[in-house]
């Protein structure tokens, strides 16, 4: 048998030795842990109030809050606002509007 004969059967073979192993593991190549936050999608944070995603939000004490919302922290009142200097889906920040 001449060595082209034999790589051309060989290559198929190999080929279909390596779609058979894929397909042994279900396609998957690597496996990574993540944490629970990163599939909730909650970006870290538990919102104990209500089990809504809120994509446009302030975070305080692990609480969601909205646009114009209002809260004393250590003495310092915070408003959230949106950041008119940030080009985002969640241009939301704390403004400290309050010192003592």
């Amino acid at each position: 048998m001449k060595k082209s004969a034999i790589g051309f059967w060989l290559l198929p073979l190999v080929l279909l030795s390596a779609t058979t192993m894929a397909n042994r593991n279900n396609g998957i190549d690597v496996v990574v842990p993540v944490s629970p936050e990163i599939l909730n999608n909650t970006g870290g944070y538990s919102n104990n109030d209500s089990n809504v995603n809120c994509p446009r939000c302030c975070i305080y004490d692990n609480r969601s809050y909205s646009e114009g919302a209002v809260v004393k922290a250590e003495g310092v009142l915070l408003q959230c606002s949106a950041d008119k200097n940030v080009l985002s889906t969640n241009n939301l920040k704390w403004v400290v509007l309050k010192k003592g």
